[in-house]
């Protein structure tokens, strides 16, 4: 091992980087390469021998992503030190993390009034409760804030199932005033869809988005919240927020024929659903590769599905890598002179568009703009003003060169103007008025044992922050439990014995959700379940 070193990061491939043993976990080396028109990694251990796994399903999609490839490596603050063992086994962040925080994930509870196959973790009977008080969660979040040279902006309130806390609206309110910009409440939506009150406190609170799980528009495939999804949306609503953004877990052969379906759900709600961010499963965990390969599914995969399925209305060109966006933070940097936050995530790690609706027509943002000329000017012109070059007549050149990457004929929401607004009177709350025109389509495809890649670790822009004051990526925290999530967590929790002192009376079998016949018949006959999922237009026929 101290003989094999990694290549530089988005080379050519055969690749060779870092993974785990999917049964020891012990960091092996391993090499990224192309087969049969897909990217495979493949690693061997010294003791349970070698391991191949589809890393991307699309080698095309792979080599036209890894064009966008992009080094922070600017990140300033670091709590722990590089002396112990390799990534990922010395983690919170050290020196070799190329990337700020671009979501903090907070843990507030591990119970949940469900038990979802596939989650990562919740708390069972006579486990450990995990639910630090608002002291902590205070401390907590002042070690994002206090991340250099950009503190954490954007907050993900996470469980377990955060709604079952009774002090969630006080968290929120601690968040914002911390000075978090952005506070998503990621929810199955049981508690909301029979709590309109609960929904009104969180918004005056401060909370931004509903991150609301769901899998699917059928209730065969969307058995957690199918009948629940309704009154959520009608809740919402109601009290002019927040906005939704769905997210499907998705599963090879359980929900993976509907994902157009879900795209066009979520085109019948644009008045509250801001996006769709589907998450590929991640196979944590001992499983036969039969079973990996009978479910995995990779972002090229579901993306060559979003094409068929939408019959071509959202073909698969119009998909980026999330850091194709970096150089609308250049160019932010250099006119304030003030750092700003990076997307620069690996470029597998995920993808997105953006899709509009005119005449009752579904456009992608790319059959109107020349999304790939535009980030090229608006980096060039970040460079000229970097070089010390007049900021205001650059950017009025940069107003009149990026017009012409804009079909205006075919734009359905004068982007032009909302640039102008931006580029020339430094108005750049304008371009939030595209997300209020539009659907976010996302993918964050989150690791396991099995595709695993140290280097897209290091690049890793969603974290979680623990209660000993470190922070760690997703795919750190989730992947090795052991050593990060369920063990510090078990060390800031209350035993079985001390909930019940702290909770008399409580009972966690009656705190699971158990939606029988009879609620389904009075859910389904209500008017918000026929309103939502009641005559909806086919966009994609």
């Amino acid at each position: 091992m101290d003989t094999f070193i990694p290549e530089p990061y988005a080379s050519n491939l055969p690749h060779k980087t870092y993974s785990v043993c999917p049964e020891c976990k012990r960091p092996v080396p391993a090499t990224v390469y192309e087969k049969d028109g897909k990217i495979w990694i493949k690693k061997e251990c010294p003791e349970h021998g070698v391991f191949e796994e589809v890393y991307y399903e699309d080698a095309e999609m792979y080599h036209r992503f890894r064009r966008f490839a992009y080094t922070y490596g600017r990140l300033e603050s670091h709590e722990v030190d590089l002396d112990g063992a390799m990534c990922p086994y010395n983690c919170g962040l050290c020196r070799r993390h190329k990337s700020q925080t671009l979501l903090l994930n907070l843990v507030v509870t591990n119970r949940c009034d469900l038990s979802c196959f596939y989650c990562f973790f919740y708390a069972r009977e006579g486990n450990p409760i995990y639910e630090p008080p608002l002291d902590k969660i205070r401390e907590m979040l002042q070690v994002g804030r206090n991340q250099r040279p950009v503190p954490a902006q954007s907050l993900q309130i996470t469980g377990g199932e955060p709604t079952l806390r009774k002090d969630l609206v006080d968290i929120v309110k601690m968040a914002r005033e911390m000075g978090y910009t952005h506070v998503q409440v990621n929810t199955n939506g049981i508690t909301i869809s029979r709590d309109y009150e609960l929904i009104k406190k969180l918004r005056e609170a401060g909370t931004n988005t509903f991150y609301l799980s769901f899998d699917g528009v059928s209730p065969e495939v969307n058995w957690k919240n199918h009948w629940e999804i309704p009154y959520v949306f009608e809740g919402v609503r109601k009290v002019g927020g927040p906005g939704i953004v769905l997210v499907p877990t998705l599963i090879r052969g359980w929900n993976t024929g509907e994902i157009g379906d879900m795209i066009n759900f979520a085109l019948n709600h644009l008045d509250i659903v801001r996006g769709v961010n589907f998450q590929p499963v991640s196979l944590v965990g001992r499983m036969p590769k039969k079973q990996r390969d009978k479910q995995r599914i990779t972002i090229p995969g579901a993306i060559k599905l979003i094409e068929e399925q939408t019959n071509g209305a959202i073909p698969r060109d119009a998909f980026y890598p999330i850091p194709f966006v970096v150089p609308i933070s250049e160019l932010v940097e250099a006119i304030t002179g003030k750092p700003q936050v990076y997307f620069s995530s690996h470029f597998a790690c995920g993808a997105a568009t953006y899709v509009f609706l005119k005449d009752k027509k579904v456009i992608p943002v790319t059959e109107f703009v020349d999304v790939e000329g535009l980030m090229e000017d608006l980096r060039n012109t970040a460079e000229e003003i970097r070089k010390g070059k007049n900021k205001y007549v650059q950017l009025a050149k940069l107003f009149l060169v990026i017009r012409r990457h804009i079909d205006s004929e075919r734009d359905p929401v004068d982007l032009k103007k909302l640039l102008f607004n931006a580029i020339v009177r430094h108005n750049y709350s304008a371009l939030g008025k595209i997300h209020e025109k539009s659907l976010f389509i996302g993918f964050m495809h989150f690791m396991d044992e099995y595709n695993y890649d140290v280097e897209r670790v290091e690049r890793c822009v969603i974290h979680y922050v623990m209660p000993d004051g470190r922070i760690v990526p997703f795919c750190t925290f989730n992947v090795f439990p052991e050593v990060y999530r369920d063990a510090v967590q078990r060390r800031y929790s209350y035993s079985w014995e001390e909930w019940l002192q702290m909770n008399p009376g409580y009972d966690m079998s009656k705190e699971k959700y158990v939606r029988t016949e009879e609620i389904k018949k009075k859910l389904e006959s209500g008017e918000p379940y026929k309103r939502v999922y009641g005559d909806l237009v086919q966009y994609f026929r």
